[in-house]
């Protein structure tokens, strides 16, 4: 059943093979601990830890991480089709050890030696968990020129934060947040912004709620009153936040679209066995024509994206000019797993929306993934205006 949703004639034999052992990973010890993880607490905690101590014993851990933080340095356009199967459950990435990839380079190239020293090697090692803070209450998530947290000189050396943000994931449990603040200058001004790294344990800082979307905990909004760092938490260079979080922003609408054609895939074989296996008095639930719409559309969605994600991915890895490639890949991905979510239930019937199926939480992401890292309007404006004011000569 693999090759009807996964099959990817661009795979290579090895990667197909390592791909197949994570997606075995995923299917027999991830999903069967879905329902302990999405509760949240001691129990999803403890489960967690057992997941990546099995990930590790078999050698899936942290595959597509440098080699030199402790991963196994597995290139983007070869992690691209392993990111498929990964993500066919939200917390298959934790589970590997892939989840801190953005956080872990981010520190890495950006960070002072203090930071990289002191946080790098448990961040791999899934011993320390990192979020980002970007967006604020009552500012436009897609205009950070209007990012009214400070982050002023503190006397005696270092910053004081103080602010509001909201929609940052995995705040409740993160040990370090990295906040875009501004250092300089008022808003809108666009060379006035910085990235600073904050330890949750500091003075000052306070998860203010949680906020569910669509139902589904793992966002909060977090307030930061006078919060001290010291000059070696600054991330990149002092005004140029934007540089560091659009490099983030690339790769990260990368992965995220490779794990939502994921879990399109995972919403496309739940619909094809229910297909098959659901019986009328007339026999399969497949035999009827607007049921097999479902199942071309759907299929023809997957077939369609694919290409697009992997070669933003394959374009992003060899260093080129991405923001087209990226741009398509976000907006048609999360389509496709609304689309392909829909479809699912919809054959489902009344099971498709009640909890003995992962599909509520699937239609769910592929909604919220329509607005997540910048919403379909702001990608299909920006691709069109590099689009038409590129010189056709």
């Amino acid at each position: 059943m693999l090759d009807v949703a996964w099959g990817d004639p661009q795979c290579p034999l090895e990667i197909r093979e390592l791909r197949d052992r994570v997606a075995d990973f995923v299917r027999m010890r991830v999903v069967p601990c879905e329902p302990v993880l999405d509760g949240g607490g001691p129990d999803a905690a403890a489960a967690l830890r057992r997941l990546r101590k099995e990930a590790k014993a078999e050698d899936l851990w942290a595959l597509p991480l440098p080699a030199e933080l402790g991963g196994q340095g597995l290139p983007l356009r070869s992690y691209a089709h392993v990111a498929e199967a990964e993500g066919a459950s939200d917390h298959g990435p934790a589970a590997l050890g892939s989840a801190s990839l953005l956080d872990a380079l981010m520190l890495w190239r950006h960070g002072s030696v203090r930071v990289r020293d002191r946080y790098l090697a448990p961040l791999v090692a899934g011993d320390l968990r990192v979020c980002y803070a970007m967006t604020e209450p009552d500012v436009p998530g897609t205009d950070p020129f209007l990012t009214t947290t400070r982050a002023d000189d503190n006397e005696g050396g270092g910053w004081r934060l103080t602010g509001h943000k909201w929609f940052v994931s995995g705040a409740a449990d993160a040990d370090l947040v990295t906040v875009l603040a501004r250092t300089d200058g008022r808003a809108p001004e666009r060379n006035g912004l910085s990235l600073l790294l904050v330890p949750t344990v500091s003075r000052g800082f306070r998860v203010v709620r949680e906020l569910p979307v669509l139902g589904a905990a793992g966002q909060a909004e977090i307030e930061l009153d006078g919060v001290a760092v010291d000059d070696g938490h600054l991330i990149g260079e002092r005004g140029q936040a934007l540089a560091v979080a659009a490099e983030r922003l690339q790769l990260g609408r990368i992965l995220r679209s490779l794990r939502w054609l994921g879990q399109a895939a995972r919403a496309f074989e739940l619909m094809r066995e229910r297909a098959v296996t659901r019986t009328r008095s007339r026999g399969p639930l497949g035999d009827l024509q607007l049921v097999q719409r479902h199942v071309f559309e759907s299929l023809l969605a997957l077939r369609t994206t694919r290409p697009l994600v992997h070669e933003a991915a394959s374009r992003l890895d060899a260093g080129g000019d991405a923001h087209v490639e990226v741009g398509l890949a976000k907006v048609a991905a999360a389509r496709t797993l609304q689309l392909v979510a829909d479809a699912a239930i919809q054959v489902h019937g009344a099971a498709g929306l009640g909890p003995d199926t992962a599909l509520p939480a699937l239609f769910r992401t592929g909604r919220a993934a329509r607005v997540l890292d910048g919403p379909d309007e702001l990608h299909i404006t920006s691709v069109a205006r590099r689009v038409l004011r590129t010189d056709p000569a």
